[in-house]
């Protein structure tokens, strides 16, 4: 399990509008913390190209390396950890433009 490697992920229920149920997401986590942790932090996607309205969103195209069918939305304000168990299947990898527009994301809405 590698940086910019995108599982189906059932995601549990959660508080307020954050993402639940089966869907894509991004790993933002290195290998060797994948060794040693039961969690792994996650991207979630949407297809409803509306929330690209929001800051901290991605626009991620289908490309055969991804597995992805679908124009997607990474919604990188809704990083979260989630226990491994909760992983399902590799679709694929997203390419590394991708990874940096996400790393970006990440850091104008943490403010860095």
């Amino acid at each position: 399990m590698s940086v910019g490697d995108l599982f189906w992920v059932e995601f549990p229920a959660g508080a307020g509008r954050a993402q639940a149920g089966r869907r894509p997401a991004i790993v933002a986590q290195a290998p060797a913390a994948s060794a040693k942790l039961p969690t792994v932090l996650l991207i979630p996607l949407t297809t409803r190209q509306e929330a690209l309205r929001f800051p901290g969103t991605v626009l991620v195209e289908p490309a055969p390396s991804s597995g992805l069918r679908h124009p997607s939305v990474a919604l990188v304000f809704q990083l979260t950890a989630v226990d491994k168990r909760f992983l399902g299947s590799q679709l694929g990898r997203v390419s590394e433009t991708v990874m940096t527009s996400i790393w970006s994301a990440l850091d104008d809405v943490a403010g860095r």
